[in-house]
């Protein structure tokens, strides 16, 4: 007989949590279940949701309207915005930064750039071509970063739609001719300032970092 007491007590509290759940269920059931027939039929007769979508609508109509029109109104980038790439020129000498030492074309991963050298009068590198695929990239500015010279950057430039799949091999000239367009002036400084890392600062040793300086 205590048996089978135990044996009732112990499904007594099983069912517990499950007669709770059953409870909020058919709680939110409740809650959930559709208007009367009366409710809705007033709805239907008299538009009410069509009613209340007019007047959302109607509402906006005296708001001032947040549409941009492009490309007559056109949205100046953020700075460090990753638009199309540009080779830096020198400001003395007028030709490309770049020495061909290929960092930006190991690290790049789509590998959409694609660089051509040969060996000058002096034998020093001569980069011949320095050709982007836009379609193949993924402006993730990892060529920037990889690039000890400051040679590559990202232009704040985003209009370079076009319809023919030429137009999106970028050459040596092209690009060059981006830096020229897009990060001439202070643009170009306060990129380098701001957005363009490795720097110098980043290699030294802060004054708290633990140094093992063998024994004494």
């Amino acid at each position: 007989m205590e048996d089978m007491e135990i044996k009732d007590k112990e499904s007594a509290v099983a069912e517990q949590p499950v007669q709770a759940v059953e409870r909020s269920y058919l709680k939110l059931m409740t809650k959930a279940a559709p208007d009367g027939w009366l409710k809705g039929f007033l709805k239907r007769v008299f538009f009410v949701e069509i009613l209340q979508g007019m007047t959302l609508t109607m509402s906006y109509m005296f708001k001032k309207p947040v549409t941009r029109q492009y490309p007559k109104e056109k949205r100046e980038s953020m700075p460090g915005f990753r638009g199309m790439h540009a080779l830096v020129r020198k400001p003395l000498t007028g030709r490309a930064r770049c020495v061909g030492c290929g960092l930006c074309a190991a690290i790049c991963p789509s590998k959409c750039i694609t660089i051509y050298t040969s060996e000058g009068k002096t034998h020093e590198k001569v980069v011949d071509r320095y050709d982007i695929e836009i379609l193949r990239c993924l402006f993730c500015g990892l060529c920037v970063e990889a690039c000890p010279f400051q040679a590559i950057v990202l232009t704040g430039h985003y209009e370079y739609s076009d319809s023919a799949r030429e137009s999106f091999l970028l050459t040596k000239e092209q690009l060059m001719d981006n830096w020229d367009k897009y990060m001439t002036d202070e643009k170009g400084k306060f990129y380098f300032k701001h957005f363009w890392v490795p720097r110098r600062s980043h290699f030294e040793t802060s004054d708290d970092q633990a140094v093992f300086r063998g024994k004494r």
